[in-house]
């Protein structure tokens, strides 16, 4: 991998990251009322900070989608099981999962990561196809 391929990995990774914990923020911020929450400083920088890593763990394992000879359900579980790992890790440092609170609480912070997580997995997956039908259709052209 060239190090200008690693830059554009990394860099859209923050930028999904980023996207990702923000609109989080918001939905949980609507879900409460806006006025009912407060963010320090601190939760800022720990939301910008761990959203890039978080995304930088998502980015990178999407590596594995360039060995042809590994089947496609295996990279799948491979980027989510680092992704999800990273995150995992994050959320718990950072104090993002609840875990003070009791199992149920843990088990709808996964849920809610996991299909945050499949939703823009999917977004990239139909973007690509595209991507890949249109350069297709150029060539046959």
């Amino acid at each position: 991998m060239n190090i200008t391929k690693l830059i554009k990995r990394l860099s859209t990774g923050a930028f999904v990251g980023c996207f990702i914990g923000l609109l989080v923020a918001v939905l949980i911020s609507f879900q409460l009322g806006p006025s009912n929450i407060r963010f320090s400083g601190t939760d800022i920088v720990n939301l910008f900070f761990g959203c890039i890593v978080a995304g930088w763990g998502f980015s990178l394992s999407g590596l594995i989608y360039e060995r042809e000879d590994i089947a496609l359900p295996l990279q799948i579980i491979f980027q989510m099981v680092i992704g999800m790992g990273v995150l995992f890790l994050i959320a718990i440092y950072l104090k993002w999962m609840p875990i003070t609170l009791g199992i149920g609480p843990i088990i709808t912070w996964i849920i809610i990561a996991c299909v945050f997580a499949a939703v823009f997995w999917f977004g990239f997956y139909i973007y690509y196809y595209l991507v890949a039908r249109d350069l297709n259709n150029k060539l046959n052209d």
